[in-house]
Order: structure tokens, then C-alpha cells, then sequence
């Protein structure tokens, strides 16, 4: 099974996990009890999924949706490798991912 591993926001700990085929890196972060918010549950309403990917994987990911994209505006912290994490789906391809959590979330969802 693939792996994937959470940075927590200060860059100190890093969490490996089991990475189902299939799940977006929201539920794999939920079923591991990792601090990732996702308010909107992954209907691209929201910003509270975001995350850092590890620019070794960043060019490996699907490109973002215009809807994801203007969601990630919203973003706290944003970066050029910053992705939500709702829209993130693990595949073989992505054994190993390392995303890095930010440091606080904007909570503006679009209704």
C-alpha cells in the first residue's frame, strides 16, 4: 500500500501513513486523526484542506481545477506547490507523498 507522510506546521514532526489507493489526502488525514480541517467535506467550498506539497511531487499531481484553484486563493499561507487536500486522490504514483500543513486556515466558505 502506498505511504504518505504529514510535516506539522512547525516542520517538526513528520507523520507516515498509510495511503489508500482512491482517497484524497482529506480522508487519508481524517482516518489518521491528522489536523487537516476541511469544513466543506471536499466540495471545493472552502480552503481549510490546504497543504504544501513537497515540490519533488508537486509536477507528479493532476493540474488543479479553475474551481480549485479559485479556492486556493482564499488560502492562508499560500505557496506555488500549495494544493487542497480534498482534490489531492492517491494513486502508486504518489507512494511517498510528503504534504506540509500550514500554520492556520482561512475559514471563508463560498455558498
Amino acid at each position: 500500500m502506498p505511504k504518505m507522510i504529514f510535516v506539522s506546521p512547525d516542520g517538526k514532526t513528520r507523520t507516515e501513513v498509510d495511503a489508500p489507493v482512491g482517497l484524497s489526502v482529506l480522508e487519508i488525514a481524517h482516518k489518521n486523526k491528522i489536523d487537516l480541517e476541511g469544513a466543506c467535506e471536499g466540495s471545493l467550498a472552502c480552503s481549510t484542506c490546504h497543504v504544501v506539497v513537497d515540490a519533488s511531487f508537486f509536477d507528479k499531481l493532476e493540474t488543479p481545477a479553475e474551481e480549485e484553484e479559485d479556492m486556493l486563493d482564499l488560502a492562508f499561507g499560500l505557496t506555488h506547490t500549495s494544493r487542497l487536500g480534498c482534490q489531492i486522490i492517491m494513486s502508486d504514483a504518489l507512494d511517498g507523498l510528503v504534504v506540509s500543513l500550514p500554520a492556520a486556515t482561512r475559514n471563508m466558505q463560498v455558498k
